[in-house]
């Protein structure tokens, strides 16, 4: 029986051999990115039947068919298809694809294991759409921006607490469901996930000296520890950087009950050494922790009798959150967010004396909640009398750099796809102090997608997978300015099957156009204030929620007396002084005629395109 078995195994790899192409490839397997790479090219070739063997180190005898190089481990048979310049150009993250003079093996070069990892990605993608890669051009491909981040709300001690924040409770601890949405992160060059909340520490550590902060047992909190290591570990091992970011001032409901405290704005002594204690505690369990990011609006002070000058803020997260890090077992990534209640000088001054390894991030809402809208910037959450506060890049900064949040508080339902937004909005605001983007929502968690019932259309899982354009436009564009329509067209084709992917684009990217226009026509700040696809607005003079007014939609006098808020936008008032003679515009100007002229004609053309993707008829007569 035992000689049979083994007869068997010869024969079924003998015959899997003979029936699939070999293709082979070098690399090193103790880089996780590299192997993260490998594993879905080697997915990516089984689908069109051909097979991937891997090796270590090169084979003297054979040729591969890839080799990944990196630059400080280059394989001693190389160096004669190598010149100095070849690494020369490439920056952290980028690549270079280079053919052999026998143009038999491409080698995939790169300075790190995450510029390595996208080098065969890019090589996967190309054969899915090739079915081969021995057409593949030699190129070199960098980084657009450093900084590629999605915003994720958590649902545990939420900004906003709803059912909308409850129901993802279960799926946000999964780690199945993290494992998918890293892979679609690492698929768009994403590569940032920062993570947000209240307050953070309960549930990752047991304070030393305040350990009835958390609310959860020995076990409890052993889950939830294993639950984050795991979920830190995936993303370092996919290349991408994890941080924890939360609001102050702010302890849990146990330790406010426990200790003597207020929930929030307590400046008591023992809230800042048990939130600097928790910092450094945080940073010396989680090793796999990339960063620590701090707000310094929302409860310090605003809604107190305590007077909270911005001094004041910057000196408590001076004395919290920068002390803490500094007394940390080893040196993590800083991100201080840039909200109402900062001052620039200030902000400056306390990462001058924060001395820290890497330049601090420093984020800044465009068009506040409301990023999906003008490409042109008009408002920041820093926004003060009128006037956009330039002392935040002006003058240029030594030791952080700029990335902008551009929220999404305007479509969570419908599907969004624009990539000629982003290529302009790129064009606008990549400057010199400008290294990176967030994305993401502040009321949406893309997790459990309760917005669709279960039926036979449904092919996806989670939000994040039907909304899958959203994330890839955004990922890729940031990435590469320059990709191509001809890559998010093939991803349609890749879904839906051949020849379609190029209308369907289309159509996408005209629908996609009619919430920028509302938003960047209908001027809005924080988050409830206008809900473009539901055709919803609060009351901008209070902070009346849309959902407690009597009518939610905005009302046609609402929508003639409102500010735009793209400066080239008029508003129907301005425009009718102009039409009458009294006061009048800018012949370049967007006239709301105009605007609803061209919003009228793309609808029509969109819907078009996509009568045309339906079968015909008399297909089924």
């Amino acid at each position: 029986m035992k000689n049979l078995k083994i007869i068997f195994s010869i024969l079924f790899t003998f015959f899997f051999n003979a029936s699939f192409a070999q293709i082979s490839l070098v690399y090193n397997p103790e880089q996780g990115p590299a192997t993260h790479a490998v594993s879905q090219f080697r997915s990516a070739l089984l689908n069109e039947g051909q097979h991937l063997v891997t090796f270590r180190e090169l084979n003297q005898t054979e040729k591969p068919s890839i080799i990944l190089v990196d630059k400080e481990n280059i394989p001693p048979s190389l160096p004669s298809q190598l010149h100095a310049g070849d690494f020369g150009d490439i920056k952290p993250e980028g690549y270079a694809h280079k053919w052999t003079a026998d143009g038999e093996t491409l080698l995939i070069l790169s300075t790190d294991p995450v510029g390595a990892q996208y080098g065969l990605l890019d090589v996967s993608e190309y054969f899915q759409t090739h079915k081969t890669f021995k057409t593949l051009p030699a190129k070199l491909v960098n980084a657009g921006f450093e900084y590629r981040v999605v915003k994720f709300n958590l649902p545990w001690s939420p900004y906003r607490t709803s059912e909308a924040m409850d129901v993802h409770t279960h799926v946000s601890r999964d780690l199945q469901f993290w494992e998918r949405f890293l892979d679609m992160m690492v698929e768009n060059r994403l590569n940032v996930l920062s993570l947000w909340n209240n307050h953070p520490f309960p549930f990752m550590i047991r304070s030393a000296n305040f350990p009835k902060a958390t609310p959860f047992d020995d076990r409890e909190m052993a889950e939830w520890q294993v639950f984050w290591k795991s979920l830190f570990r995936m993303a370092k091992h996919r290349g991408i950087q994890t941080f924890i970011v939360n609001w102050n001032i702010v302890v849990s409901p146990e330790f406010a009950e426990a200790y003597g405290a207020k929930e929030y704005n307590d400046l008591s002594d023992q809230v800042k050494q048990y939130t600097k204690e928790s910092v450094t505690q945080l940073i010396n369990e989680y090793e796999d922790l990339t960063g620590i990011g701090v707000t310094l609006a929302d409860w310090m002070g605003n809604f107190d009798a305590v007077e909270m000058t911005p001094q004041k803020r910057e000196d408590w997260i001076e004395e919290t959150f920068v002390a803490g890090m500094k007394e940390a077992d080893r040196s993590v990534k800083f991100l201080h967010r840039s909200v109402l209640a900062g001052d620039p000088i200030a902000m400056r001054e306390l990462l001058d004396r924060a001395e820290l390894k890497d330049p601090a991030l420093v984020e800044i809402k465009f068009n506040w909640s409301h990023g999906h809208s003008t490409p042109k910037l008009a408002i920041t959450h820093d926004y003060h009398s009128g006037e956009l506060d330039e002392r935040f890049w002006n003058p240029m900064p030594e030791n952080y750099r700029i990335q902008w949040m551009v929220r999404n508080e305007d479509f969570f339902i419908l599907r969004w796809g624009q990539p000629d937004f982003i290529r302009e909005h790129i064009r606008l605001n990549n400057k010199e102090f400008v290294n990176g983007y967030f994305i993401g929502s502040e009321g949406y968690i893309p997790a459990v997608d309760y917005s669709h019932k279960p039926s036979a259309v449904k092919t996806w899982q989670y939000a994040f997978e039907k909304q899958w354009l959203f994330y890839k436009v955004w990922g890729r564009l940031l990435y590469q300015p320059n990709t191509p329509d001809a890559i998010f067209s093939a991803a349609f084709d890749s879904r839906y099957g051949n020849q379609i992917g190029e209308n369907l684009l289309a159509a996408y990217i005209l629908a996609s156009n009619m919430p920028l226009r509302l938003a960047s026509f209908h001027r809005s700040t924080w988050d409830y204030t206008l809900y473009s696809e539901g055709f919803i607005e609060a009351e901008p003079s209070s902070k009346t929620e849309w959902f407690d007014r009597s009518s939610p939609f905005i009302s046609i006098d609402e929508f003639i007396n409102h500010e735009t808020l793209d400066p080239d936008m008029l508003s129907i008032p301005v425009y009718v002084e102009g039409f009458l003679g009294k006061k009048p515009f800018p012949k370049e100007s967007i006239t709301p005629l105009a605007l609803a002229d061209s919003s009228e004609k793309e609808s029509k053309k969109a819907l078009g395109l996509i009568a045309s993707l339906y079968p015909r008829a008399d297909a089924y007569s």
